[in-house]
């Protein structure tokens, strides 16, 4: 799983009906496939190196279709704004795809979105940090998502990958709550960044700046390329998140730049669904009892969320 991906500022009427669910839809669809293409990917592919140069390579295409569109001082920005890009891009996709990555080698990717689904529970939290009053739908959303979380990952909860111990299991998957929670709070801190006013330049350079970060963490973590060694398998997976690092974080952008947060935040919920039955049908990951109860809790609880925060402000940051 970005603004700016965030300017604080949004036109009184805010965007077409056609231009909020257009990108909205396409999000949930998009990324909904990415935990399945990430599973797929680290299969053969070092998990670190992989998932930086996927976006690296998504903001090197981008930036040559723009400058090809609209000439190459399209993607002139200022200092200022190349430090807020940085900011947003190391924060909202660097951590958040190194973690992924290497969770998703313990962990099934439909319980890894699912982990994902709490992302606009501690949105909430950040906003009520700030001091914004929340409603009691929110409140009780809140409560139950973190419930539904709490129960999933009980002993037993998540089945393992392999032979993978509870010890592990348990490791990983907190990675993919503290993912969640860095994703949540550069998200929401970004919305007040000074970004390019061209939400596609904005999200080349995140692209950039993130998957730069993440491929130099695999370097120093001793990561080394092979691609002789890579399965036809991890490639597809490799070049269609390519592709989702590209349509997803461009919408994300723009809907972060341009709709209320909380409406932004639902994709984590749809996500979820796509990821589970994906995992399920095509590389045969486990659907427990446990996931799929903690998969309605949580999706009841952010959804709850996201419904209260609407009907109490449409114009929320």
């Amino acid at each position: 799983m970005p603004e700016g991906p965030g300017s604080a500022t949004t036109a009184d009427s805010g965007p077409s009906a056609v231009r909020t669910w257009a990108p909205l839809i396409t999000l949930w669809l998009i990324w909904g496939t990415t935990f399945l293409g990430t599973s797929a990917m680290v299969q053969t592919m070092p998990p670190l190196l992989a998932a930086g140069s996927r976006y690296f390579v998504g903001g090197v295409l981008l930036a040559i279709i723009l400058a090809v569109i609209h000439g190459p001082r399209v993607l002139a920005v200022n200092r200022r704004q190349l430090g807020a890009t940085a900011f947003a891009g190391i924060g909202i996709i660097g951590i958040w795809s190194a973690l992924v990555a290497l969770s998703l080698q313990h962990i099934p990717g439909g319980v890894a979105a699912l982990i994902g689904a709490t992302v606009p529970l501690w949105m909430v939290l950040l906003q009520v940090a700030s001091g914004q009053h929340i409603g009691w739908r929110t409140s009780l959303g809140v409560a139950i998502g973190i419930v539904g979380v709490g129960a999933m990952l009980l002993p037993g909860g998540i089945a393992p990958l392999g032979d993978e111990s509870p010890a592990a299991i348990a490791f990983w998957s907190a990675a993919m709550i503290v993912a969640s929670m860095t994703y949540a709070y550069f998200s929401w801190r970004s919305r007040t960044l000074d970004l390019p006013a061209n939400t596609l330049v904005t999200t080349v350079y995140q692209l950039l700046w993130g998957g730069l970060a993440v491929v130099i963490a695999g370097l120093v973590i001793g990561e080394r390329p092979a691609p002789q060694d890579y399965s036809a398998v991890s490639w597809a997976g490799f070049w269609w998140l390519v592709f989702a690092s590209i349509i997803g974080y461009g919408a994300y952008t723009y809907l972060l730049q341009n709709v209320p947060l909380p409406l932004v935040s639902t994709f984590a919920f749809v996500n979820p669904v796509v990821a589970v039955i994906l995992g399920w049908l095509l590389l045969s990951e486990p659907i427990s009892r446990s996931v799929i109860i903690g998969l309605a809790v949580v999706l009841s609880g952010t959804a709850l969320v996201v419904l209260g925060e609407q009907r109490r402000t449409p114009a929320a940051a």
